[in-house]
């Protein structure tokens, strides 16, 4: 089963996980209307089962209505070629359309079935925005993993430590042991194992 970032999102709404909000678009039309309702600066994201989006030129800051459609219309219908698509590359059919935020760092935060053990494992890593499989084989040393016991669940003290391995304090290590929870609960309600987005 794969799902497309959009939906994701709405995933994470139903289980109560914080992402900025956002709606799909099939036209540009559709596009600007909800860029206008949004308010500016938005995000115009293809929608394809791919990474790498924005490398490929998917992925566009629109700073006011002319750029929403200019966006949407350069991005709906192009073949998009990433390092996952391979040469032929995939059709954009959809965009997600989402309000911009002010980044000044990324994280990574995943969660899979490791099947040598048989357990989930959630990773967390401070080379957020980059690709994880890449940082995977460059710096391993920078994701940290938590295996999960599944006769007991993922722990609010685990979370924490995950938290604390991103160098978070405060009010944000409060968030991220909250976010970390709340992810791993929809992971299993959803049976998100199935899941690639």
């Amino acid at each position: 089963m794969k799902i497309h970032e959009y939906q994701a999102k709405e995933l994470c709404r139903k289980y109560g996980v914080e992402v900025p909000r956002g709606k799909p678009a099939f036209s540009v039309e559709e596009a600007v209307a909800i860029a206008d309702e949004l308010g500016y600066p938005v995000v115009v994201k293809a929608q394809i089962h791919a990474g790498g989006r924005g490398k490929g030129g998917g992925v566009k800051l629109a700073k006011n209505r002319d750029e929403a459609k200019q966006y949407a219309w350069n991005i709906l219908g192009m073949q998009l070629i990433t390092h996952q698509t391979g040469p032929e590359g995939k059709k954009v059919q959809r965009l997600l359309i989402e309000e911009a935020g002010n980044i000044v760092k990324e994280f990574y935060a995943g969660i899979v079935l490791d099947r040598e053990t048989g357990r989930n494992v959630v990773m967390v890593s401070t080379e957020g925005g980059m690709e994880i499989e890449k940082v995977a084989v460059e710096s391993p040393e920078k994701i940290v993993k938590i295996w999960v016991n599944p006769a007991i669940g993922f722990r609010t003290y685990q979370a924490r430590q995950l938290a604390y391995a991103l160098g978070l304090s405060g009010e944000q290590h409060k968030q991220a042991t909250k976010f970390l929870s709340k992810l791993y609960e929809m992971y299993i309600k959803s049976d998100a194992s199935l899941a690639e987005i």
